[in-house]
């Protein structure tokens, strides 16, 4: 055989877009039967197939798209050439789509179109880069298009189809033609862990003061409270969940850019959902967290051993009291910050030692917060909490072995048409269904045999008065401890608390 009679190997490059509705396109099996009889039609050997589903052509970042560049780069090529649809299919961007063109015409391998021939002279190079400007302008017409759809869906509510933030769950909400609307709804399982981590940051967990996110991200981890995919907590995730207002019922969409930058204001559109905690609930964490960035206040004021820093303020000038010291340390104050640095004319605020301001201040804590009473009433509402919870997880399992137990009988009503001859085993749309109908079953199964676990692990003994008063005295010796440490915490965990000791 000559080698001018030697076939060209060709390489299919098949794609559609993510909102390929909208842009009318050619569906991956069109492409591929037109790509293979444009092969055989010209007697190219077909080599190779890329198929790209769901991504956009408008840059580079496409895993089959890198992998027959790469293909095609490599030496020797194993193809001459790669076949496309159109080259809408291959580039968006007039730019790289030269750009690849020459590295691949470089290496031997020419880009051909199906319904675009081109040749290579001059005038045929210029009429591609053209189309390639109007395929640019388009895709950007088609994106701002698709955004203001998307945009109109969010402001009446409706969901635009990315994956939900955790402790919500997309549901049918309405059907408009052949399009199904879906909204978010509150999912009863993981709801209880995004309450929980707000819990953790204004309360602890009963142990310990108001909980940081480093200390939050150890607690969940610990105690194998696992994130929506079952895998570990991450400081990242904690604090997405603690500043997203979508927990207060306000969903921003469309809040980012493709390379994450904040949008206006103007351009943000807020979706109204049901709300997992009350708007008071995340004010006060958003506060929280503000008053923690070491920006305003040192890491080290924040952990540090003394009870009362970074808590009291002078009365005089509002400025924060600092600790001083006389007698080569033996004595120790909380003085004004401001008269330390400036002196009286700066500030006529008085000192108060340290001992004495710590031990009024442990003593209101016992005598307020302490007694075996208060003890016990703010014992039964968290035990009334942990019985609303417990009550919103059996109904969440009943609802998830529901789902399991119709999605069972669904597959039987199936297996039995195949069995009497109805349905055909070898329709592809028959199996796509039974593979989703046993992805449902199979998930259902999961989740409510991981709810019933955790609401396993979740019983507590009766509480008795015996034990109340016994915690009551064990807390009263531990706020006593040198360091300040436990009672700090607990200053810090109650804002009642933290108000009457703002001023010295």
């Amino acid at each position: 055989m000559t080698a001018s009679t030697i076939p060209l190997r060709a390489a299919l490059y098949l794609r559609v877009s993510t909102a390929r509705q909208a842009e009318h396109d050619v569906s991956i099996p069109d492409q591929k039967r037109q790509g293979e009889a444009y092969c055989a039609s010209r007697s190219y050997q077909l080599v190779e197939t890329y198929v790209e589903p769901g991504a956009s052509a408008t840059n580079d970042r496409r895993p089959e798209f890198q992998r027959m560049i790469e293909a095609g780069t490599s030496k020797p090529a194993p193809f001459d050439v790669v076949v496309v649809h159109s080259f809408s299919r291959f580039f968006r961007d007039h730019f790289e789509l030269e750009f690849y063109v020459r590295k691949l015409a470089k290496n031997g391998v020419k880009l051909v179109s199906i319904t675009q021939e081109m040749g290579d002279d001059p005038m045929h190079v210029m009429m591609r880069q053209i189309m390639a400007l109007f395929d640019e302008y388009q895709s950007k017409e088609n994106a701002k298009h698709v955004l203001r759809a998307l945009k109109e869906n969010a402001r009446q509510g409706v969901w635009n189809g990315s994956l939900p933030p955790i402790g919500y769950r997309v549901v049918a909400a309405e059907q408009r033609g052949a399009k199904t609307k879906k909204k978010l709804e509150i999912d009863p399982l993981h709801a209880d862990t995004v309450r929980l981590i707000y819990r953790l940051a204004l309360e602890g967990d009963g142990t310990t003061g108001q909980m940081g996110i480093k200390n939050i991200v150890k607690y969940l981890n610990s105690r194998r409270i696992f994130t929506r995919d079952g895998g570990r907590w991450g400081i990242g995730q904690v604090h997405r969940i603690l500043t997203r207002r979508t927990y207060m019922g306000e969903h921003e969409f469309n809040k980012r850019s493709k390379t994450k930058e904040l949008k206006p204001v103007s351009e943000i559109v807020t979706v109204p959902v049901p709300p997992i905690i009350d708007r008071e609930t995340f004010d006060t964490v958003q506060a929280l967290l503000k008053a923690r960035n070491p920006k305003v206040i040192p890491s080290a004021v924040i952990s540090g051993p003394t009870m009362l820093t970074g808590l009291i303020h002078c009365a005089k000038c509002g400025r924060a009291m600092t600790i001083r010291t006389g007698k080569g340390g033996r004595y120790r104050y909380y003085a004004c910050s401001m008269k330390a640095r400036q002196g009286p004319t700066a500030c006529e605020g008085m000192a108060v030692p340290m001992e004495k301001l710590d031990d009024l201040v442990a003593s209101h804590l016992e005598d307020q917060l302490l007694q075996p009473e208060r003890l016990e009433t703010i014992l039964a509402s968290v035990l009334d909490r942990r019985q609303e919870q417990s009550e919103r997880r059996r109904e969440h399992i009943a609802e998830l072995n529901k789902r399991a137990a119709e999605s069972e009988l669904r597959l039987k009503r199936l297996y039995d048409a195949i069995e009497a001859g109805v349905a055909d085993i070898d329709d592809p749309a028959l199996k796509d269904r039974i593979d989703g109908l046993k992805a449902i079953r199979d998930q259902a199964k999961a989740d409510a045999e991981r709810a019933q676990a955790m609401l396993d692990n979740s019983g507590t003994k009766a509480i008795t008065p015996q034990m109340v008063r016994t915690f009551a005295k064990t807390a009263r010796q531990r706020i006593r401890l040198e360091g300040g440490g436990y009672r700090r915490d607990h200053l810090r965990a109650r804002p009642a608390g933290r108000d009457r000791g703002r001023r010295g």
